[in-house]
Formats: structure tokens, sequence, C-alpha cells
């Protein structure tokens, strides 16, 4: 007597089974017709957690065409994405400001007074401001770099912010 049909492919065993025997045919199906741009190990993945999503809709003798059918979709829309991406990269992005053109003409003007007014500070006021507003760090870590006392930082931030207030009138 034969083995009673199994109507769905829900068991695990049988599920490994399918897996092993069509991995490695259906890798090589999207291999060859998609190349290995597309990542063809990642949509057999897919398509296998696909099929195991479905697996009470999916007959055994189905199970084949579901996963080759599935993966060819998968890839599919995948170069359908990357025709939507390169189409999108190709148009022209607008450079457009919500500021009128007096205000970016000041934010340069003051840009260009900030850089002078920096430069006309010490060499050690320029580098321990910078060290602390441009790169971020702290007096401690500063103190540390330049081998001078955490005061001695203080003093020369403190320095500089009142030369750079002295300087720019808007700060």
């Amino acid at each position: 007597m034969s083995q009673p049909l199994q109507n769905n492919i829900c068991e695990s065993h049988l599920f490994e089974r399918l897996y092993k025997k069509h991995a490695k045919n259906l890798h090589d199906f999207l291999y060859y017709k998609f190349g290995d741009q597309r990542n063809p190990e990642d949509k057999v993945q897919e398509a296998f957690i696909k099929l195991w999503q479905n697996c009470k809709k999916v007959t055994p003798d189905k199970a084949k065409s579901y996963l080759f059918t599935t993966a060819n979709n998968l890839m599919l829309n995948a170069v359908a994405h990357e025709k939507v991406v390169l189409k999108y990269q190709k148009i022209p992005k607008k450079q457009t400001t919500l500021e009128t053109p007096q205000f970016v003409l000041e934010e340069k003007e003051y840009h260009v007074k900030l850089q002078k007014a920096i430069s006309n500070l010490t060499e050690a006021q320029r580098v321990a401001f910078l060290m602390n507003r441009v790169e971020g760090k702290r007096f401690k870590e500063i103190a540390e770099l330049l081998g001078i006392s955490v005061k001695a930082v203080e003093k020369r931030i403190y320095g500089a912010l009142k030369k750079l207030r002295h300087d720019i009138e808007e700060l």
C-alpha cells in the first residue's frame, strides 16, 4: 500500500529535504540568469522563507515551481528597484534654500569675519579654541594634549572668546 500524499510541506523534515534538493539548482538558475551583483544567495534564502511562510498553501509537488517562480520574481523586483534608483539619480537635484539672498550673503560675510577674527588670535588661543569648539575636546583632554594645566586651557579659551566678541560685534 502506498504512503498517503502530503497536502502541504509544513513538516520540518520535508522542508529540509526540499531545501537540500533544490537550493543549489535555484542558486545556479538565479546566478546564470541575473549574475552575481544582485546576491542570488539572498534571493534563494528569501524564496525558501516565503515557501515556509506559505507552507500550508503549497503542496510538495508544486514546491519546486513555487520556489523558482518566487526567486525569479524577487530578482525581477530587485532589478526594477535598481532601475528606479538609477533613474532617480539621473534627475538633477534642485539646489533651493528657504533663506533669502540677503541672508545667504550676510552669512557668507559673517563667516569671512569669523575666519579673520580666528586668524587674529594668538596661536595658543587659536589652538585651544579650535580644539574645544571645532573638535569638541574637553578642557582636560586639551590640557593633556598640549601638556599644560586645565586652568591654562580655560584661560586661553576665555581669552579667545573675549577677543572674538570684540572683533565681531554680532557675537
